[in-house]
């Protein structure tokens, strides 16, 4: 019989990257703010939601059937662990589908930011060529090669950007806060760091780290403080690990060498953010993008098909999910 699946994603998302889920599921697609959406959570055996939206509070899934919450992607902050365990809910993700797009995205960002790519094209917009182009070779702006890399959470998605920043000569430095014994970065020569001599090490620091209360405002006052005048920061992770104020100050004050900004404290960002309120220089050094450091057609297709096949792994096989994560 076919099984019942209601997913949070819409259905155009898995068509776009060609992937169907499998025929034994029976696949119902609804939208977040559906005003049936707990009816639609308690008549399901499996959820399917993406790894980015809204909080989805315990209270939904009491008195329901929802065997297994399956997310399209790495992070599983949007649900309440205690009520997941409470209520007996597997919840499982697909670790390591976005590392080649992070890793990109995180190679991309340092060369913006390090060689000024998108604040040349600014000035040279507002007719500051020759001005502009002086500055640049008189600054001696630098490539990737010979820098020092550090990578802050060296789990899947960390190491694939560590392995990429030393493929274009990087030396690398890392920190996690769950330390372990990794032979891959011993293969590429990485050294394992405390945070603080990382911070004042690094020329880059890529932050790799989920949202939990001990790595909320990891990179706050004291550690901006700490880095090395001209570094640049590429936060990555998610909104809350750095503390948006400090960012703000350290690139007013022109300590920080720039900022990719991929994910904010709260998303959509609120408009009123004062890192929408940076002029200047300041603004030039920044470079943002919508939560979309990993998403690319090929990932999208790799997350897609493997948390479908999880989906039928428990539902139709009744076998225990892969990659649970509580």
């Amino acid at each position: 019989m076919p099984s019942d699946v209601l997913c949070l994603r819409p259905q155009a998302d898995f068509q776009r990257a060609g992937v169907v889920p499998p025929a034994s599921l029976a696949v119902s697609y609804r939208a977040i703010d559906d005003p049936q959406l707990a009816a639609h959570v308690r008549a399901a055996r499996a959820l399917v939601i993406p790894a980015v939206g809204p909080k989805l509070a315990g209270p939904l899934f009491e008195g329901g059937n929802i065997k297994l919450v399956q997310v399209t992607g790495a992070g599983v902050d949007r649900l309440d662990e205690a009520a997941m365990k409470k209520l007996g809910i597997a919840v499982a993700n697909v670790p390591g589908g976005s590392n080649n797009a992070v890793a990109e995205y995180v190679v991309a960002s340092a060369i913006v930011l390090l060689r000024r790519l998108a604040w040349a094209d600014a000035e040279i917009r507002d007719a500051n060529y020759l001005s502009f182009r002086g500055r640049m070779i008189a600054d001696n702006v630098s490539g990737l090669e010979g820098l020092t890399a550090g990578v802050v959470g060296l789990g899947t998605v960390g190491l694939a950007v560590a392995e990429a920043l030393h493929r274009f000569g990087c030396h690398i430095v890392y920190h996690d806060p769950a330390p372990r014994d990794s032979p891959a970065a011993g293969k590429i020569g990485a050294r394992a760091l405390p945070l603080d001599e990382l911070l004042r090490t690094a020329d880059i620091i890529s932050l790799h780290v989920p949202l939990l209360p001990q790595t909320r405002s990891l990179i706050g006052p004291r550690q901006f403080s700490l880095m090395k005048h001209g570094a640049v920061l590429i936060q990555a992770a998610r909104g809350g690990v750095v503390n948006e104020e400090a960012l703000v100050t350290h690139l007013n004050s022109g300590r920080l060498g720039g900022a990719a900004i991929d994910v904010y404290a709260t998303e959509p960002p609120d408009p009123d953010s004062p890192l929408f309120a940076l002029e200047g220089e300041a603004a030039r050094r920044v470079l943002f993008t919508p939560h979309i450091a990993g998403v690319t057609r090929q990932s999208s297709a790799t997350l897609f098909r493997e948390a479908w096949a999880n989906v039928e792994r428990v539902l139709v096989r009744g076998e225990p999910p892969l990659n649970r994560v509580y």
